[in-house]
């Protein structure tokens, strides 16, 4: 393992540009973040390219550089500070990671039962659902480019592992998508606050499906929303008007999944 001081070092340098989407598309790479999320991409198959392990820490992540060099990672040695500099968060976990972005699925790869975000665009938000439909047991997410980026360090530590375990595509095209998904059986099924009752319309049982989920503000859009084959409200008792998008999102997943 090589030693690295200085924040200005090309790898220090080229991981921190890992934070930003222009240099995830770049590279083809995204940074991640601690130990746990680490094992959970190797797990996911993703390859490593190079990791960051805090000196003081070494003896404590012993593991961690065994399994990363297995992987044919090149792991190095950094003082506390070059992580402060290289990680998005203000406490870095003592190690971080470059590792290869995975490959989006095309309609005929896509997995039966997905949440399709439409242009939602907060991080948080994507996290959160991209958590949530791995729970509830749907195994994929579509995502339109207008999204937050599911690669960023933000989006990554919300899905909690998650975004390993459940893939996830980003299209140009999400109508497009759709429709072709549509010709394959799917049911597109939109977040609607004109859409029918929620608990009396949901297709309990769908095989194949996709969860359209829109904007925080605008919701679904136009184009989508003229695709879908059941449009659905969920009832609101009180003096709400709305649900923040990933409670929506939540909520009519795991009642999509009931009866499966």
């Amino acid at each position: 393992m090589t030693d690295i001081q200085s924040v200005q070092n090309p790898v220090v340098k080229r991981l921190k540009g890992l934070r930003d989407k222009k240099g995830r598309e770049e590279s083809g790479e995204m940074l991640v973040e601690g130990e746990k999320l680490m094992l959970e991409a190797v797990e996911a198959g993703l390859a490593p390219s190079d990791a960051l392990i805090e000196a003081e820490e070494e003896a404590r992540f012993a593991a961690l550089i065994q399994r990363m060099e297995s992987c044919g990672a090149l792991v190095y040695a950094v003082p506390r500070r070059v992580l402060e500099a290289v990680c998005d968060t203000r406490t870095p976990q003592g190690a971080c990671a470059a590792f290869s972005l995975p490959a989006p699925f095309t309609a005929a790869e896509a997995p039966a039962r997905l949440a399709a975000l439409d242009g939602v665009q907060d991080p948080g938000n994507v996290g959160t659902i991209w958590r949530t439909a791995d729970a509830a047991g749907l195994n994929g997410l579509l995502l339109s480019r207008a999204c937050a980026d599911p690669f960023s360090p933000k989006v990554q530590r919300a899905a909690m592992g998650s975004g390993f375990r459940v893939p996830a595509s980003v299209t140009d095209d999400l109508p497009g998508m759709l429709r072709d998904l549509q010709a394959r059986g799917y049911a597109i099924i939109a977040s609607s606050l004109r859409g029918e009752p929620f608990y009396e319309g949901c297709p309990h049982g769908a095989e194949k499906f996709a969860l359209v989920i829109g904007n925080e503000a605008r919701g679904v859009s136009d184009e989508v929303m003229a695709l879908a084959d059941v449009r659905l409200k969920l009832p609101m008792r009180g003096g709400a008007e709305s649900l923040n998008a990933a409670v929506a999102a939540g909520i009519m997943m795991y009642e999509l999944m009931r009866e499966q």
